[in-house]
């Protein structure tokens, strides 16, 4: 079981963003799905499961905030956690995010390929502590 690999849902529609996360985590370990689109991320966190999900709000079809309270309405997804990887800055955006059930809430052009690692390892390390209670 140690040796599973964590599985990371990549939602974003940007093609050129979604490649430049998707090399970089997966260079640090990580299995990694994309969805190019709202609806699309829903059929994988359904099938897949992932561990983490990575979130953009601006995508076609389902937007992030739409994503987001879908999973907060399945019992057995409400539990993954959610980063949002956005280049909406606003407070506004930041404070429905979180509301809404997102663990965090990052904005793209502020954070490193490294940061972003280093938050999904964060976020990953505080949920297993919280399980284990």
């Amino acid at each position: 079981m140690k040796n599973k690999k964590i599985t990371i849902l990549l939602a974003e529609d940007d093609e050129f963003i979604a490649r430049a996360y998707q090399d970089g985590l997966r260079r640090d370990g990580f299995e990694v799905l994309v969805a190019p689109d709202g609806q699309d991320a829903m059929e994988q966190i359904r099938r897949k499961k992932p561990d983490i999900i990575l979130l953009d709000l601006i995508m076609p079809v389902k937007n992030g905030f739409e994503v987001l309270e879908d999973i907060q309405l399945e019992k057995e997804l409400k539990s993954i956690p959610v980063i949002i990887l956005s280049n909406l800055g606003q407070e506004a955006d930041i404070e429905k995010g979180k509301s809404m059930g997102a663990t965090d809430y990052l904005v793209k052009s502020d954070y490193s390929m490294k940061d972003v690692i280093a938050k999904v390892r964060e976020c990953l390390a505080g949920t297993r502590a919280a399980t284990q209670q």
